[in-house]
């Protein structure tokens, strides 16, 4: 009923699972991850518990391998389920009970497992495959999220579209560097999920993304002048206290508080800003 990738980056400090299903809120039920130790996906009839044993096993250090054949030969009820395993060198592992509704498979490589049941296809899995292989270039969300939207087009769950996750970890990578969930975003009823999760993964990267030092704007001289013009129009006239605390003020507002730093700003901070003040404006 799902198909995922579980994958690490190249240097083995990202993790993350993507998945989608025509199931209420498979992102609930399949993904599971820790900073700098794995990621594991749970499905077809899914054992829970392969979550937290999976990465208890990982953390171990036990290979992906190893830990899907512990779990499986462990489960009387193996013959139904589907599993994803990736530690943090080495080759992913997958595992696909005989009972899973057709068509059903999985492929694993250096760093990654892909993984599907009730597919309209072993091609699927070819473009999970091939799509990860080839994003290279790509952020790692980006990355997991452009094998899972080939999955997609391949044909994806021979019974439709409902439901989409994905989750990213890396450690001190979460909100304000206090958690390591540095993506965790879900669309658990959606007639087009998988789009839906490429819209979330834009609104994350504009509120949350790293900032590049290179492209940072000095808030000096006409930068500065049209910030504070802007500002006045989006209703936070600098005042007293001086343009930093103006923009910082603005940018809590704006949820942007992330991207936020004392004698400069992020060019997508300015962008965002020209927009508010345009339509504050035309209001």
């Amino acid at each position: 009923m799902t198909f995922s990738i579980v994958a690490r980056s190249a240097d083995g400090l990202v993790h993350g699972v993507a998945v989608a299903s025509k199931f209420l809120a498979a992102g609930a039920l399949v993904p599971a991850a820790a900073a700098q130790v794995g990621a594991v996906a749970s499905q077809a009839h899914a054992n829970l518990a392969y979550r937290a044993q999976g990465l208890a096993l990982l953390r171990t250090g036990v290979a992906a391998a190893d830990v899907v054949a512990g779990l499986v030969a462990a489960d009387p009820g193996r013959d139904d389920r589907q599993l994803g395993v990736v530690g943090t060198t080495g080759d992913g592992a997958t595992w696909t009970g005989p009972r899973c509704h057709p068509w059903a498979g999985g492929q694993s490589g250096d760093g990654w497992a892909a993984q599907g049941n009730i597919l309209t296809g072993p091609e699927v899995v070819d473009a999970l495959r091939d799509a990860w292989l080839a994003g290279t270039e790509l952020p790692f969300p980006q990355r997991l999220l452009a094998a899972l939207a080939a999955g997609d087009r391949a044909g994806g769950d021979r019974r439709g579209r409902q439901s989409a996750a994905l989750l990213v970890v890396r450690r001190g990578g979460g909100y304000g560097g206090t958690g390591d969930e540095l993506v965790d975003l879900r669309v658990d009823d959606h007639r087009d999920p998988v789009a839906e999760l490429g819209r979330l993964l834009d609104i994350h990267q504009l509120l949350f993304g790293e900032q590049d030092p290179a492209t940072l704007l000095p808030l000096t001289g006409p930068v500065a002048e049209e910030v504070s013009a802007l500002l006045a129009a989006a209703g936070h006239p600098v005042g007293a206290p001086g343009l930093d605390d103006a923009l910082a003020s603005w940018g809590g507002v704006e949820n942007l508080e992330e991207r936020i730093l004392p004698g400069r700003i992020d060019p997508v901070v300015l962008d965002h800003l020209r927009r508010v003040a345009a339509q504050a404006s035309a209001a």
